[in-house]
């Protein structure tokens, strides 16, 4: 058994909103599965594919109050291509955006409810992605998020080191899964998290054990309506383990 990154999800106080800004950012369609639910995917898309990881935002009460530990980097072509995005993104409603990032090639910006995520320089790297380069999660050990997700799903590890760690879907298309070391620790339940799927024919509950067994938790919240799991990788970061769609 094993399972695939899919999609993210974002929480947000205006899921329609938040979702317009994104599906303009992305070049992506938008559709509903229900309200307070907006789904973000490529034009075209058959979900899933290892071309794309999608987007749920999903309506929440509560603000923002930290730094996100997860978030996008966008890719672009070239620097003229980065200077046009980061203003096409401010005329959508982001803003610039200090972390602490310093002097830095890429640009960090701030969506229209406050979740971070960079406009990268362009980089060999990632110009197959599509838009988004990768999906990042800042972490205190690379390296035991590295050998946790790397037993979890099917992806292939392509870096791992101190300070960061980097996979990819096998099939070598879509954007990347980063671990990036940062001094800041957890302290709230995460508004964006990865959700990950079974593969058809997998059991949830032995492939949940099976997670369990690598290093996952189970959260404390009553999960009883919920017709997939919420667990949480080795550093407490909640992720929720999908049935096939």
């Amino acid at each position: 058994m094993a399972t695939r990154l899919v999609q993210i999800n974002m929480k947000a106080q205006d899921d329609s909103a938040l979702g317009r800004f994104w599906a303009e950012a992305l070049g992506w369609g938008v559709d509903s599965e229900g309200p307070g639910v907006t789904n973000l995917e490529p034009v075209g898309f058959a979900y899933p594919d290892a071309m794309a990881v999608c987007i749920d935002i999903v309506a929440g009460p509560e603000p923002k109050t930290v730094k996100n530990r997860v978030h996008l980097d966008l890719a672009t072509t070239s620097t003229v291509h980065q200077v046009e995005l980061v203003a096409r993104l401010k005329e959508l409603g982001a803003t610039l955006a200090d972390v602490g990032q310093g002097d830095v090639p890429w640009t960090v910006m701030a969506d229209p409810e406050g979740n971070e995520f960079c406009v990268l320089e362009p980089r060999p790297v990632y110009q197959d992605t599509g838009p988004i380069a990768a999906v990042v999660v800042d972490c205190i050990d690379p390296r035991g998020m590295a050998r946790f997700w790397d037993g979890a799903m099917d992806w292939t590890l392509h870096e791992v080191a101190d300070d960061h760690a980097t996979m990819r879907s096998a099939a070598g298309v879509g954007p990347y899964l980063e671990f990036v070391r940062t001094p800041d620790t957890k302290s709230v339940w995460n508004r964006v998290h990865l959700d990950v799927s079974l593969y058809p024919g997998d059991d949830l509950a032995a492939e949940a054990a099976r997670l369990r067994a690598l290093g996952a938790t189970t959260p404390d919240i009553d999960q009883s309506g919920f017709p997939w799991t919420v667990l949480a990788d080795p550093e407490g970061n909640e992720f929720c383990l999908l049935t096939p769609r």
